[in-house]
């Protein structure tokens, strides 16, 4: 290697260039200062070329360069699209510190001695030879050797290093999977589905979602579905390389539902004390853990996403759903059980061993479990062999367990204050926690004398020192207390403007928070123009992060003086899908945790408000400002094309620049290439203007330049024919049309634009062979304030309007039971998508009823013509019928609707559905048909009047009684009112109607036999026989069984008494005793004029007289 890369940075020289050409010293440099960064100035470069994309590059290897970077001329010539490049947040800068303009970034595919990856490629404006990176280096197997290396060094052990060589498949890139049995994430049993719509996409990061979902698909995480219960809304991040993470917002959908999986994680304690006695470590993380292990189907439906192109299941465990920690933290126990010396804590793997040979064993164990599975790990996160590893915040080592320093950094490096503001934040703090120090009073005496009124500020040796003994109380054991997993926690989080403070604590036994660890550090420039919010946001983040370990996999309290984050990030709350993207980044990384947010006022957050306002000096600069260096040799402005770089361009064309030489000076009579095919054919039409190549008034393109001429083309966004049209009149290459088209198809936004595709052709349903063995259900409305329920029989076309109180999955069942109990129960129901039809419940109910449910594609009516054909008729007909009641109107409809034939089936769907037609007035009006309706009714009577007995005028019977007194009571009959109904004056001179069965006969000789010896003449007694005068009133009353409305008027009027059956006859009162008539007062004469009608006054009707 003739580079070599400083750490300092001083600038280097140029690769390609000579000592006298391209070393470009500054003013003093010296030769000897010169050669130290380039060793010999003879040796080449070395190049390698790989191929990108199917065409080959020439790029140089360099070490020194932290990724593969082109131009933008080179990205032409691979025929890389401008428009396909995403942001990238690299700063790149040359061996003078000059900065350089990045365009952005692409996914390339690379392939180079045998070895193919999708790797990464940062195009830049300018010049210059394209460079291999070291990002590219491992993989495409580049190795990289030096004579010398110097820095820290990690002693591992040959036997190690073989053992590590032995299993080298579990660190291969990639993502592993996991072979063992799926896991199962459930849900409440009345948990109902959720199904959100997708959220809108912003159209910049579209490419890169599409990119991200391909990259999930290919990977076999995401299978798309057209259907699911349940559907969770994606929130794509935008990570540090410009790629796009997509994230399901499991938090709105199965988070608040999830059952819990009641398996617990391991504590400290737990963990350690299998390791006791060991001196040789070794550290193992798994690479993207949760996906690597799978879910079983029902897992994959409940976990379904909805994006912009429809909806996915996800087929791996995901990030974000709130059981995947203690799911896979069985899963692993399960994995590595039974071996020694091994603890695993989620996805981190400790094994130990008392020595080197111990140690390997177990770690070839545990490797060759993980290899059996199919998993894999991230080397570059692992640790073997070592004599000491940290291990979930402890130092792990031969000498046991010890606490780290990181938990008390923030209070032992916590600067000096430098105003009273600053002192009295610590002072705070120390105030928290007095209920813990003793005797602080009089350490703290000299700060407390510097916030006295009017004394001067003076920070001396004397208050250096109270503070410095102060900090070593907060870190005393007084105060510091060990973490449990057993013990609730706490985090306190804090933002000044200038700096962020955390405190981890446990609440003891007394209701006390006492401290675990502290944190502390400086905001950047940057984040001091956040908004408040952001900063306490940001707060949180910082704490979580710092303690992961401690807070990951547990239920524990985020603790904020800042109001607003109790909406903003709150955990159970969906996200807003209008959100910034630092606080999308947030919620997303807390829905991975079990947490909950509280609300302190400012004065009762002292802890964390003085590690805010007293912070730790950041040393190295935040992620996203990182600042890379790449060794580039020249940069030149990039100038638009025209026809003198057409020209250039044709001249360094190994095509055109033979075609153009021949144009000029003839073309050779040998057979040429298939490639010159196209200009064979053409080279009498052929010429050559200013060194361009035309045909005709064409210019032709070089293979560099044809991409932007597309782009130019297809400015406007014309369709095919619009655009060759255009091409024609300018420019020309052979395969020019065949470009265009694919040009045109493949551009998103005519994708987007491009009018509905043509009908299909009409599938019809297959005709139902029974009456009521499939119906087709929808809603029709909101109609005239009113929505109804539309059933229709496939098979006869009978329809039911049924109007709804509301839309629920409950009424619609109850409705439907109700049509299942007159008509049966269909075999098949078919309905669209709607929420009252894909709900558990309806499906509950079809299950229950062994109904099969057919449900139509989504936003596609037509699927289901038979009732949407309906609902458009109720509308139309309901519309014209004049104004009333809506019930009226629909029983006509109804009525109507199942007499009316049917044009499909030329009847009608009562005759098709019951087997007869319906009756309505109508049919009134045929002569025919009421002569046989009277011959029927005729017919009937004359089989109803064998065996009825009959009654002629002045015949002495007895009538049945319904009031107080005896059950029967004689009388005469003096009317025939009917063929089965007479009327029967009683001996006390009332007139009542009777039905034949309510009649019995009764003999006249028995009768006067009984009469007494004292009786009246006959002139003086109301002759049985005689009947009233017409003109005299015949008071009526009716006919009831209810003694209490007779007992309060006796003589009430008759009522014509129903038929009853000749078998319910009541039996004649046998001769026990015998009736005596009840003598009368003689007739008065009656008047010549008839009397006024007299009534007994309603309001006597109660009392008994």
């Amino acid at each position: 290697r003739r580079k070599a890369k400083q750490s300092s940075p001083t600038p280097k020289p140029t690769g390609d260039k000579r000592p006298g050409q391209g070393g470009r010293r500054r003013d003093g440099e010296t030769a000897d200062m010169f050669g130290i960064f380039q060793v010999t100035a003879e040796e080449p470069a070395v190049r390698v070329v790989v191929e990108v994309n199917g065409n080959p590059l020439e790029m140089e290897v360099d070490s020194g360069a932290v990724c593969s970077v082109i131009n933008e001329r080179t990205m032409r010539q691979l025929r890389l699209s401008k428009h396909k490049l995403r942001p990238c947040e690299l700063r790149l800068r040359t061996y003078n510190r000059q900065e350089l303009k990045v365009l952005g970034s692409v996914m390339v595919q690379v392939t180079y001695k045998g070895r193919q990856e999708l790797l990464r490629l940062v195009v830049i404006k300018g010049a210059g030879v394209g460079l291999l990176g070291r990002d590219w280096f491992k993989a495409l197997g580049i190795e990289l050797k030096v004579n010398q290396l110097q820095g820290e060094s990690k002693s591992q052990s040959p036997s190690t290093a073989a053992v590590l060589r032995s299993h080298a498949e579990v660190f291969e890139p990639g993502l592993g999977k996991s072979k063992g049995p799926p896991v199962r994430v459930e849900v409440e049993p009345t948990a109902q589905p959720k199904f959100f719509k997708p959220r809108p996409v912003p159209f910049a990061l579209l490419p890169r979602v599409d990119e991200a979902l391909d990259k999930l698909i290919n990977q076999g995480i995401l299978e798309p579905v057209r259907h699911s219960r349940w559907a969770t809304p994606i929130v794509p991040v935008i990570k540090k390389d410009g790629t796009v993470r997509i994230c399901g917002d499991y938090k709105s959908t199965v988070n608040p539902v999830v059952r819990w999986e009641s398996y617990p994680l391991p504590t400290t304690e737990e963990l350690f004390a299998k390791l006791a006695g060991c001196a040789k470590f070794s550290k193992l993380d798994l690479d993207q853990a949760y996906l690597q292990v799978t879910v079983d189907s029902e897992t994959a439906d409940l976990l379904t996403i909805t994006t912009h192109r429809g909806l996915f299941r996800v087929t791996r465990l995901p990030f974000g759903v709130a059981v995947a920690v203690a799911i896979f933290q069985r899963y692993m126990e399960q994995l590595l059980q039974g071996l020694e010396g091994v603890q695993v804590f989620l996805d981190d793997i400790l094994v130990g061993g008392k020595d080197d040979a111990e140690h390997n064993t177990r770690l070839q164990a545990v490797l060759q479990r993980i290899k059996d599975d199919g998993v894999r790990l991230k080397r570059d996160k692992c640790t073997f062999g070592a004599d000491e590893v940290v291990f979930l915040g402890y130092k792990v080592s031969k000498a046991g367990i010890q606490p780290t320093d990181d938990k008390v950094k923030a209070i032992h490096e916590a600067p000096e204050p430098k105003c009273k503001k600053e002192l009295q934040a610590f002072l705070g703090a120390l105030n928290f926690y007095n209920r813990f120090l003793r005797g602080v009073s009089h350490i703290l005496e000299p700060l407390h004398r510097l916030l006295d009124d009017g004394h001067k500020w003076k920070w001396t040796m004397r208050e250096a020192e109270a503070f410095q003994r102060a900090k070593k109380l907060l870190q005393s054991s007084d105060v510091l207390g060990h973490y449990s997993v057993h013990k609730p926690l706490v985090m306190a989080c804090d933002a000044s403007p200038y700096g962020l403070g955390v405190v981890l604590s446990h609440v003891d036994s007394e209701g006390r928070e006492v401290p675990v660890a502290y944190g502390s550090r400086t905001m950047t420039p940057a984040e001091r123009n956040y908004a408040q919010t952001d900063r306490e946001a940001l707060a949180i983040g910082f704490g979580i992060r710092k303690f992961h370990k401690f807070v990951y996999g547990r239920h524990f309290r985020i603790v904020t003086d800042h109001k607003p984050l109790l909406g903003l990030l709150h955990h159970t709350k969906p996200m807003p899908q209008v959100l910034s993207p630092r606080m999308l980044r947030w919620s997303l990384m807390l829905s991975a945790y079990d947490y909950e947010l509280e609300y302190r006022p400012a004065h009762q957050l002292r802890n964390a408000d003085a590690l805010s306002r007293l912070p730790l000096t950041e040393k190295n600069s935040p992620p996203d400002q990182k600042l890379f260096e790449v060794r580039m040799l020249e940069t030149a402005p990039e100038i638009p094309w025209d026809a003198q770089k057409i020209a250039r361009c044709t001249r360094n064309d190994p095509t055109l620049a033979r075609v153009l030489h021949w144009t000029v000076v003839g073309w050779p009579q040998k057979k040429l290439p298939d490639q010159f095919k196209p200009f064979v054919r053409r080279q009498h039409e052929l010429s050559e203007y200013r060194g361009c190549l035309l045909w005709g008034s064409r210019v032709i393109v070089p293979g560099q330049a044809r991409d932007q001429v597309l782009e130019l083309l297809h400015t406007m966004h014309p369709g095919i024919v619009r655009m060759k049209a255009l091409a024609r009149s300018t420019v020309w290459w052979p395969g020019i049309d065949q470009d265009i088209e694919r040009k045109v198809r493949t551009c998103l936004p005519c994708q987007e634009t491009r009018p509905e595709p043509a009908r299909a052709r009409l599938h019809p349903w297959d005709f139902a062979r029974n009456p009521w063995s499939r119906i087709h259900i929808d809603f029709a409305g909101p109609f005239q304030g009113k929505v109804f329920l539309l059933v229709v029989d496939a098979h006869s076309k009978w329809l039911e309007v049924i109007q709804m109180a509301s839309m629920s999955s409950a009424t619609v069942c109850q409705k439907l039971r109700a049509l299942f109990a007159t008509h049966g129960i269909p075999d098949t129901i078919v309905s669209d998508n709607g929420t009252a039809f894909v709900s558990q419940e309806f499906k509950e109910f079809t299950l229950r009823n062994q109904i099969r449910h057919v449900k139509v594609a989504p936003y596609h009516p037509s699927s289901n013509g038979q009732v949407e054909r309906m609902v458009q008729e109720t509308k139309q007909v309901l519309r014209r019928m004049e104004r009333g009641d809506m019930a009226t109107k629909l029983a006509r409809f109804l009525l109507s609707q199942h007499i009316l034939p049917h044009s499909t089936t030329g009847k009608s769907p009562a005759e098709l559905l019951m087997g007869r037609r319906l009756h309505t007035a109508l049919d009134r009006l045929h002569p025919d048909l009421q002569t046989e309706m009277v011959d029927k009714q005729e017919k009937q009577a004359l089989r109803g009047r064998q065996g009825v007995r009959e009654f002629e005028l002045q015949d002495t019977v007895f009538i049945r009684n319904y009031l107080a007194g005896p059950k029967w009571l004689p009388g005469v009959v003096t009317e025939i009112t009917g063929p089965v109904s007479y009327k029967v004056r009683t001996i006390d001179g009332r007139l009542w109607k009777r039905h034949v069965d309510q009649i019995r006969s009764r003999q006249w000789s028995t009768y006067l036999e009984a009469e007494p010896a004292t009786e009246l003449p006959l002139q003086q007694r109301p002759l049985p026989c005689e009947p009233r005068p017409l003109d005299e009133p015949v008071e009526e009353r009716p006919l009831s069984t209810s003694n209490a409305d007779f007992s309060a008027q006796p003589t009430a009027p008759e009522e014509t008494p129903a038929a009853t059956p000749s078998s319910q006859l009541p039996r004649a009162p046998e001769p026990r005793r015998q009736e005596v008539l009840p003598t009368s007062a003689p007739e008065q004469e009656r008047p010549s004029r008839p009397q006024r009608q007299r009534q007994r006054p309603n309001y006597l009707k109660d009392y008994v007289t």
